[in-house]
């Protein structure tokens, strides 16, 4: 999808990623987030015209737990106001299309998510299909491990080249003041073979948010908006057994539709949880050696469920922003196995 009206990500905050938020409610965690997306544009919260948000109940253990978030935001007086429950670059997605209409000139996106409380492996057992999956008991990380042997076998990659990537990525973490994990370490022991702790993503709690803006209103509240210029997502089919897990059709499809492939980018920041699936975004997207991928870390880095997607939007924007990127792709997931794909391409004014 290619908008017809221009929109740009304006402004974007993001938590410290920590292991454990013990001390901290949801709106807690959230709430100064909030304030420091805001402060960056000097909007207040009357002024944005649609708010949307991502999270999922799942997580919180407790339903419609979405809505005591709305107390970090204020909702009263009355506020246009919607939700999505999955990761918050979906929610984007759909802010997005609200000004595309013309409904709306400003937007607050925001998500979070606290995996600390319980076993994230467990949980997400529950996104699988009911009849023939889930009743197995795959968790996430057995899951990745599937693809990964599948990309060692095919000659992909291998358990070297996995390790050297997990120690990029967590070497470039090193200047992200939000990181959870930063520094090369040691892969450690297989978590579920081939895949050792070091090619799987720390577990912890974060929010994140973002101020979309249209137009003349987004050159009046950044210096160097980051322009929205296609955004597209796309899904596998909900069976693995027939699937090529060494492949990501909809992440192609997806970055074709948002025009990724029309001139080269400079920069990617693509949400791969394991190493092994940053070899097959790598592979699906054509991303060459003259791409900085994931220079904030990415979700090896810090993976806060249900907000790392969106925190990479709002951390290729930021390149956008200070001028380190003319042209990115933005990159983000959910579902096993890279199920489901969202592409968005970002671009700053010629310089």
């Amino acid at each position: 999808m290619k908008p017809d009206r221009e929109v740009a990500i304006v402004a974007f905050a993001q938590s410290d990623h920590r292991r454990r938020t013990d001390d901290l409610s949801e709106v807690e965690m959230l709430m100064p987030v909030l304030h420091e997306v805001l402060r960056r544009t000097g909007l207040k919260t009357s002024d944005i015209g649609f708010t949307c948000s991502g999270s999922s109940d799942y997580l919180a253990g407790r339903a419609f737990s979405f809505t005591m978030a709305l107390d970090g935001v204020g909702a009263w007086p009355p506020i246009s106001e919607s939700h999505v429950e999955t990761d918050g670059a979906w929610a984007l997605y759909e802010a997005w299309v609200k000004l595309l209409t013309g409904e709306a000139d400003t937007a607050l996106v925001y998500s979070y998510g606290k995996s600390s409380p319980g076993s994230v492996r467990d949980v997400l057992t529950r996104q699988l299909d009911p009849y023939y999956v889930a009743p197995l008991w795959p968790d996430s990380v057995a899951l990745a491990a599937l693809q990964a042997r599948a990309l060692i076998d095919a000659g992909a990659t291998d358990e070297a080249a996995l390790a050297d990537l997990a120690a990029r990525r967590r070497t470039d973490a090193a200047a992200n003041p939000h990181a959870q994990v930063t520094g090369a370490r040691p892969q450690g022991d297989h978590v579920v073979a081939p895949l050792r702790t070091g090619d799987c993503p720390p577990i912890g709690d974060g929010a994140a948010a973002v101020i979309l803006a249209a137009g003349d209103r987004a050159r009046e509240l950044c210096g160097r908006p980051a322009w929205i210029r296609g955004m597209d997502h796309r899904i596998e089919a909900h069976s693995l057994g027939v699937r090529d897990l060494t492949d990501s059709p909809s992440a192609r499809l997806a970055a074709e539709r948002a025009g990724a492939f029309e001139r080269p980018v400079d920069t990617a920041e693509l949400h791969a949880p394991f190493t092994s699936q940053e070899v097959v975004l790598t592979r699906a997207l054509g991303l060459g050696d003259g791409v900085r991928i994931n220079p904030s870390g990415g979700a090896l880095a810090a993976n806060p469920m249900m907000a790392a997607g969106l925190i990479r939007l709002g951390e290729a924007a930021a390149a956008v922003h200070r001028g380190d990127s003319d042209r990115a792709l933005a990159h983000a997931t959910s579902g096993p196995c890279l199920q489901q794909n969202l592409v968005a391409v970002l671009e700053g004014d010629p310089r």
